[in-house]
């Protein structure tokens, strides 16, 4: 078992609290038609969040219950420093989850 697991486990429900904290979870999932975007962090029909919610969370929850392998790469962060520019310290947190979590999958510490 790749020593990540427990650690990048961890770390998607700190981002899931943190995205409940903020506010920025929702109850009612996007239509079929917008989670289904071929851009990049579905940047066409989701806010960020919402792409953290129903389809980066569910994604990575789903590779870890089933044993598939981890990513190599991650670059999450650098896209929440963007979306989140004008709200940096509202973001702040969160930014700095998704941070750890590109380390994590890189595995640097």
């Amino acid at each position: 078992m790749d020593a990540r697991v427990p650690l990048v486990a961890e770390q998607l429900l700190l981002i899931e609290r943190e995205l409940r904290v903020q506010g920025w979870w929702e109850a009612q999932a996007p239509s079929a038609q917008a989670l289904s975007s071929q851009q990049p962090f579905c940047v066409d029909t989701l806010a960020f969040e919402q792409w953290l919610q129903w389809i980066f969370l569910p994604r990575m929850k789903q590779l870890l219950e089933t044993g598939t392998a981890l990513p190599k790469v991650s670059g999450i962060q650098p896209m929440a420093e963007q979306v989140y520019g004008g709200q940096a310290e509202k973001a702040r947190r969160l930014i700095q989850l998704l941070g750890e979590f590109d380390r994590l999958i890189i595995g640097a510490t």
